[in-house]
């Protein structure tokens, strides 16, 4: 017996993977989500799955989440510095890949990117470290348009509408509201204080409230004012504006920002009620939002986290090249809807595999027919499997039904003879023509 140690197979935590079973819905899902981002004219580009350091770290708060990447194996020489790192979201690798190509591009350039990320963060339910996002994002030369700020809710709405999901809302906040109002409180550093309000759904008020102290040096009147703030809410535009207008605090970015939100929410309004709402206290952590925000939670279960979430970004891409280049994106977290429903046994398992007809091969002498039968069908589009050897009938068929395949297909013994097919679900077996036949 070998002395070969023997490396026992674990899954590694905040990595998912499927069965093919599962695997398969999660392709269907994608392929309904790429429908509907190339339904409103967005095109897809793949960016590599590694940026370098000074990219990643060009915008927010994300050093902590970064893995590095280099070689186990160092050249003499070459240092164990990593300059290199995967990426944690979508948006800065396409704010990078539009300032590289910008000669190349038409604009307003709409891009829809469907890859996996990578977080070093504690997986826990809803968190994981690899995860796909399915990102649609405009960026353009100088302003980008507000109606675009409206418009992809819109998609995700359509788009989300499509699957069996439990009800989620869609909260939409504006960062010049946060901003303008603090700063009209007189707080210095109103940066500190989105980042903190942005945790006010994991750490309550009073957490917020002690950041807000200790941290970005509000007094308590100050605090009190931006935790009121954050309680504003609906989907009456005119409303949140003369709640927040109650509240007292006067700036002009407020005013700007408030009128902002109004508009989106009212391009909005003939959505389903209570699907699109207000909510002041959406901050969004990333330091690159400036304007619109988005973030949409399940109905009965918003402690789990964010199922989408995304905003306007004025000079993302514009840090990379001397040209201004705002733009506005907004992220479906799949992963995350589909390993919750998953977990839940709300996802019916698809199929196994894709093979519609299995071709038997009767003998080894007829396994020449058996691959011209099966190339004739697979000519027409059908997908198709030919049973790796001659064996009984009854051991093909049972292959064929274990992998869900529904139909076997047998081409005849000898020559002259009919092909005949078998339909698994109903049993029933007829002759059939490969050249006009259809599952």
């Amino acid at each position: 017996m070998s002395d070969q140690r023997v490396l026992r197979p674990t899954p590694i935590s905040g990595f998912p993977e499927w069965s093919p079973e599962i695997r398969s819905v999660e392709l269907a899902w994608l392929d309904h989500i790429r429908t509907g981002f190339e339904r409103y004219g967005f095109a897809s580009i793949e960016t590599p799955s590694v940026e370098s350091l000074d990219v990643l770290m060009a915008k927010g708060e994300t050093s902590q989440e970064v893995y590095t990447l280099h070689r186990l194996q160092e050249d003499a020489g070459e240092g164990s510095d990593a300059r290199l790192g995967l990426h944690f979201d979508l948006t800065v690798p396409f704010a990078r890949y539009v300032a590289q190509h910008f000669n190349e591009l038409s604009f307003p350039f709409k891009r829809y990117q469907m890859q996996r990320v990578w977080r070093g963060e504690r997986p826990q339910e809803g968190r994981f470290r690899e995860f796909t996002q399915c990102d649609i994002d405009v960026i353009n030369v100088d302003q980008v348009p507000l109606h675009f700020d409206a418009e992809l809710p819109r998609i995700v709405h359509e788009v989300l509408s499509g699957l069996d999901l439990p009800s989620w809302t869609l909260r939409v906040n504006n960062r010049k509201v946060l901003q303008g109002f603090y700063e009209g409180l007189g707080i210095a550093d109103p940066i500190t204080v989105i980042r903190a309000v942005d945790k006010l759904h994991k750490i309550g008020a009073e957490g917020v409230r002690d950041i807000l102290l200790e941290q970005a040096g509000a007094t308590p009147e100050q605090a009190a004012a931006c935790l009121e703030l954050a309680a504003v809410g609906g989907a009456d535009a005119a409303e949140v504006a003369a709640e927040v207008k109650r509240l007292g605090v006067r700036s002009e970015l407020l005013e700007e920002g408030l009128e902002e939100l109004g508009f989106v929410l009212g391009s909005l309004a003939d959505l389903p009620a209570g699907s699109v709402v207000a909510d002041l206290s959406i901050a969004r952590g990333l330091d690159y939002y400036t304007g619109t925000v988005y973030e949409a939670a399940f109905d009965d279960d918003p402690g789990y986290g964010s199922i989408c979430a995304g905003g306007r970004y004025e000079d993302l891409a514009g840090q990379f090249i001397r040209r201004r280049l705002p733009g506005v994106g907004i992220s479906i977290g799949l992963t995350r809807i589909f390993a919750k429903l998953v977990a839940e046994g709300r996802i019916a398992p698809g199929r196994s595999c894709p093979t519609e007809v299995l071709v038997a091969v009767p003998s080894a002498e007829r396994r020449g027919e058996a691959l011209r039968t099966g190339a004739l069908l697979r000519g027409r589009g059908i997908n198709t499997e030919v049973f790796h050897q001659a064996a009984k009938l009854g051991k093909q068929i049972q292959y064929a039904s274990r992998k869900g395949i529904p139909y076997v297909w047998f081409p005849p013994f000898e020559d002259g003879k009919d092909h005949e097919v078998k339909d698994l679900g109903s049993g029933e077996q007829a002759t059939a023509d490969p050249a006009l036949w259809r599952p």
